[in-house]
């Protein structure tokens, strides 16, 4: 197993990968944002150790630049700051685990056990279907330059279709993602909520991204809803 620890401080750096050579890992380590960038894409690593306060580039924005470019290693974060702000942009960014310092080394073994364990998998910090865009983090959607304002339940619904692109959803599928036991079956809120969220995102720019599946339910085209499509549409 092949680990990156990106550490500023030489002491700190030191401490890891002496401890993680011990664990049997094999160790490469970088002291700044633009040299972790450097090895992550010269080298196929099992996990990274990655420090927030950095020069040249913070963990976040290290993170976060792993991430655009599909690098998909689990990333454990470490800092001196223990702000809850701090730790959710952290994980909002892309990051896997997340570790405060002073902490105990039998600890950090343990997450990176365990982020290995799971391996890397694809999870995009943003979530794209063209030019149609929805942040997680922010719980913002744009539709190219242009932000939309959806309310809650129309958010619910669009990320529940962005997030499986091209694939039939039933209404039912819908209502058990979007609503609670308490939700009637035989309501039509999903179609309500769907016709709503169209005249947000498609009407106004002329495109048709949430298809109707008769008797089915309702998909989200993979591009977006593209406007050559729907001008030759019959």
């Amino acid at each position: 197993m092949r680990i990156l620890v990106v550490e500023d401080e030489p002491k700190m750096r030191a401490l890891l990968r002496r401890a993680l050579a011990e664990e049997g890992y094999a160790v490469d380590v970088a002291a700044d944002g633009p040299a972790a960038l450097g090895l992550a894409a010269a080298a196929a690593f099992d996990a990274i150790v990655l420090d927030v306060m950095l020069p040249g580039l913070d963990g976040f924005g290290v993170c976060a630049a792993l991430r655009r470019d599909g690098v998909w290693v689990p990333v454990l974060m470490l800092t001196a700051r223990d702000a809850v702000s701090d730790r959710i942009r952290g994980l909002d960014g892309g990051a896997d685990d997340y570790l405060t310092k002073p902490f105990s080394l039998e600890e950090l073994l343990a997450r990176l056990r365990a982020l290995i364990r799971r391996g890397p998998a694809e999870r995009p910090v943003v979530l794209r279907a063209g030019d149609l865009r929805l942040d997680p983090a922010t719980r913002a959607v744009t539709r190219g330059p242009v932000e939309v304002t959806v309310t809650g339940k129309e958010y619910a619904l669009l990320e529940a279709l962005i997030r499986h692109p091209g694939m039939v959803l039933t209404r039912q599928m819908l209502r058990e993602h979007c609503w609670d036991l308490a939700a009637s079956p035989y309501s039509n809120v999903v179609d309500a909520h769907i016709k709503a969220l169209r005249d947000k995102i498609d009407r106004p720019f002329g495109t048709n991204a949430i298809e109707t599946v008769r008797g089915a339910g309702y998909r989200l085209r993979r591009d977006g809803g593209s406007l050559t499509r729907l001008a030759s549409a019959p």
